[in-house]
């Protein structure tokens, strides 16, 4: 049992997406499953919340979004010494390849299409809290 993982409430997750029904669907999914959520409704209020906050354990960031994409967002956050280690899963409509590696180029550790499961994007978001 060493490497379980603490309970959900002791993570902090970032949610970044411009559209508020997903946000709202993620933010209560994540909040059900017992994990803190701080949403951001556009790129720059992420980097906002990002550069505010203490720590985030992890952070769900769209692809398109207002003020700075979710890659530059991911760039932002592999810059800052704790975010080297964050946990990211970039999530988007958009499933084309070429975002897909560019997600990964920039350091993403999950890259998720919309719609998706409920359970699997838990699921992943342990499976990265876990292998952090």
């Amino acid at each position: 049992m060493g490497d379980s993982l603490p309970a959900p409430s002791a993570f902090r997750i970032l949610v970044a997406d411009d559209e508020p029904h997903i946000r709202r669907v993620l933010s209560t999914l994540l909040s059900k499953a017992g994990y803190v959520v701080d949403e951001a409704p556009d790129g720059t209020a992420a980097l906002e919340l990002w550069r505010s906050q203490p720590r985030y354990d992890a952070a769900l960031i769209d692809l398109m979004m207002p003020g700075a994409t979710g890659i530059e967002i991911l760039q932002e956050i592999r810059k800052d010494e704790h975010g080297i280690h964050t946990p990211v899963i970039i999530l988007t409509a958009k499933g084309h390849d070429s975002d897909r590696d560019a997600a990964f180029s920039a350091g993403a550790d999950d890259f998720m299409t919309k719609p998706f499961s409920p359970k699997k994007l838990v699921a992943r978001l342990q499976q990265v809290l876990h292998d952090r």
